[in-house]
């Protein structure tokens, strides 16, 4: 688990990193060239060192500061459900910054809920279950976990891709749509969905929908999110409720 203090500000900001010198990785025989760039490129990202030193799962954890503290999303008592979870970074800093162990609201105890159909070790102060988000099971498993409404939605969720470009886009489209379905069903008027989308953020019907539910959408792309992705993030804040 990360330190409770967090990481500072300005290696969460992307901001004062410590320079790396630049690690060349060899080609050998059983490694293809898609594997040595893969290798190289891990090696010589500051942000999978830094998750490292700091005890976060993965590089994707700064993404989440980055955006937190950027959009105020996760204060202590809200109560937070995390879709496609593994392997735990987003997690742990929901942990981390909501506190439920020490937060209570007038609904009741705070909450970090966590699913993904990959196993993943467990994550101290969070719920975390082994299940397909996609199963029609899940949503009601997720309520009855968190024992009423969620303030804040997250999804990090990514298809696996095909290689075909609009299969690819049709699948993220669906996960984005699935999760705002859940979103829509789950949060308390006022609650926030934060959730990935690609080539240039939530499209079409969806985008909206999401003008339609909540009183502000802004589309965000944090530093740690390397240059080259296409990954982008909606933070749809202020839920005008399901009569909306």
């Amino acid at each position: 688990m990360a330190k409770s203090g967090g990481p500072s500000k300005d290696g969460i900001a992307g901001r004062g990193l410590t320079q790396q010198t630049v690690i060349r990785v060899r080609t050998a025989k059983r490694r293809s060239a898609a594997s040595t760039q893969w290798l190289a490129r891990q090696l010589n990202d500051p942000y999978v060192g830094e998750a490292k030193r700091q005890g976060y799962r993965s590089r994707a954890a700064f993404k989440l500061l980055q955006l937190d503290d950027r959009f105020h999303l996760l204060r202590p008592g809200r109560r937070i459900v995390d879709l496609g979870c593994a392997p735990g970074g987003w997690t742990q800093v929901a942990v981390e910054r909501v506190k439920p162990a020490l937060s209570k609201t007038a609904a009741g105890q705070s909450a970090v809920i966590g699913i993904d159909i990959l196993p993943m070790d467990a994550v101290p102060g969070a719920t975390v279950i082994e299940l397909d988000f996609l199963a029609p099971t899940a949503p009601d498993r997720l309520k009855a976990l968190l024992g009423g409404s969620a303030d804040v939605v997250l999804s990090d969720m990514a298809a696996p891709t095909t290689g075909h470009a609009s299969t690819d886009h049709i699948r993220i489209v669906a996960l984005a749509e699935a999760a705002f379905d859940f979103a829509r069903a789950a949060l308390v008027p006022g609650g926030i969905f934060l959730c990935k989308v690609f080539q240039g953020g939530a499209e079409g019907d969806l985008h909206a929908a999401l003008k339609r539910d909540f009183t502000t959408v802004r589309h965000a792309k944090p530093p740690a999110s390397r240059a080259e992705s296409a990954e982008v993030y909606v933070v749809a804040m202020g839920f005008r409720g399901r009569s909306s």
